[in-house]
């Protein structure tokens, strides 16, 4: 198991916009466009859980994923399939303006690569992903 702390990054909207972003599956789903066969089933009032299919050294993985949205503070994501299946970690955000920090917290494992290539392969996808949430971001925020 590998516990990591990523801290610093912040999107350019605010605390409001990220929340409705978020809300939003037509905007959020579609910002991650190399998931295939998205599929949400809503568990509970805050609780989803929310699949697809990613490349994964060239093959198809499934992952699924079961998300706790606690507005304001943050979204808390437990990956129950997948190549990190078994970790769980937390997205902070903190209100800065019209800006809004993100902060990730979390205890990463896997069942089928060794610990030492879990950190790099985690921030990888932080980094990918932030990335893909800016940019579509960008695009929702022009919309409103």
């Amino acid at each position: 198991m590998v516990h990591l702390v990523d801290e610093g990054s912040q999107f350019d909207a605010s605390l409001e916009t990220i929340w409705k972003y978020l809300a939003s599956p037509d905007d959020h789903g579609e910002a991650h466009s190399d998931h295939r066969n998205q599929q949400s089933k809503p568990l509970g009032e805050n609780v989803v859980q929310v699949s697809w299919e990613q490349d994964v050294g060239g093959k198809p993985v499934k992952v699924v994923n079961r998300v706790t949205m606690l507005p304001p503070v943050g979204v808390a994501i437990e990956m129950l399939e997948g190549p990190l299946a078994g970790s769980k970690f937390f997205n902070f955000y903190t209100p800065k303006g019209a800006k809004t920090g993100v902060t990730i917290v979390g205890e990463f494992r896997s069942p089928m690569l060794p610990d030492t290539q879990i950190e790099a392969i985690v921030r990888q996808n932080f980094e990918h992903v932030f990335n893909q949430d800016t940019a579509a971001l960008k695009k929702f925020a022009s919309k409103k």
